[in-house]
């Protein structure tokens, strides 16, 4: 898989300088830089770590390197309570240190707030591609609601687009069901993202049964989204189940444009095949990136 690109800002990047008051400096100032070795039971995992799944086989292959090499790359932690230390990034690593028997590893001893931890252990997972899809969106989810941050200033923190934020944000609105699909890598985002066209819980369940079964392409679920929204019960005049399906049909393309755009995409269905798109913008910025996608895909015709 290739590298995913625009990342690698580094730590010491996320919180800009402006924002680091005279305290933070000389706080910074103060904290252990050298790395250490300690007793790898004096370490434990951090219990707002984002990646909540990990690969047993990835892991015991880095074991056996381990075994080998020894630990290249220290951890980075945070002193805890009684004597113990909290890993800030590295959690694979420290696993796989105790699988190959390592008694000492070597770390850094680093002092952050609570905010900034959760950004560094995200900037890591997603440099080491690391996370699945719904792990990522969680991780945003929580920055924002927790941290209060905007989507701009997210995708500023990981070095992506707000619309990468915005679109990896949706995919928290899937059934619960489907979000362990995705878990689970039965089925990947691509096929996730075209399935919130489908807003029943149970049918969306269902059809994202049946594109695992098939193996189905992305493309391939587009295709059976589209139809199944577009099946009518009763051929010989429009019904009330029909107007709905015409609904959900309105409601795939939507979410279809919310990808590409990037924002808010209503679109207003009126009789005799009538009706308007509207585009919403929050900023200045933001009607020139969307005015810039317009003319952008003018040109490509």
């Amino acid at each position: 898989m290739a590298a995913r690109k625009g990342l690698g800002k580094g730590i010491d990047a996320l919180i800009p300088e402006t924002e680091k008051s005279v305290e933070a400096k000389a706080k910074a100032q103060t904290v252990i830089k050298e790395i250490d070795t300690i007793d790898i039971n004096k370490i434990e995992p951090n219990a707002n770590q984002p990646r909540k799944v990990f690969n047993e086989d990835a892991i015991q292959e880095l074991a056996e390197s381990i075994k080998q090499h020894g630990m290249i790359e220290p951890l980075i932690v945070q002193k805890g309570k009684k004597g113990f230390y909290t890993i800030i990034a590295g959690e694979r690593r420290w696993r796989a240190a105790k699988i190959a028997g390592l008694k000492e590893i070597p770390i850094v001893v680093k002092d952050y707030t609570d905010q900034e931890i959760m950004e560094i252990a995200l900037i890591e997972n997603i440099q080491r591609e690391d996370l699945n899809a719904i792990e990522e969106a969680e991780a945003y989810n929580r920055l924002i609601e927790e941290y209060h941050l905007k989507q701009d200033e997210v995708a500023e923190r990981v070095s992506k687009s707000r619309v990468a934020i915005t679109n990896s944000l949706r995919l928290l609105k899937l059934d619960e069901r489907v979000r362990t699909m995705v878990i689970e890598d039965k089925i990947k985002a691509g096929h996730a993202r075209t399935l919130l066209g489908i807003t029943d819980g149970d049918f969306q369940y269902q059809v994202a049964v049946q594109v695992f079964d098939e193996n189905l392409s992305v493309r391939e679920t587009e295709k059976l989204v589209k139809k199944l929204l577009n099946q009518k019960e009763n051929p010989k005049k429009e019904t009330e189940e029909e107007e709905k399906q015409k609904i959900l049909v309105y409601k795939s393309f939507e979410e279809q444009l919310k990808t590409i755009m990037g924002t808010k995409v209503n679109i207003n269905h009126k009789n005799k095949g009538r009706g308007k798109i509207e585009i919403e913008y929050f900023s200045p910025d933001e009607f020139d990136r969307i005015i810039g996608l317009l003319k952008s895909v003018g040109k490509e015709q």
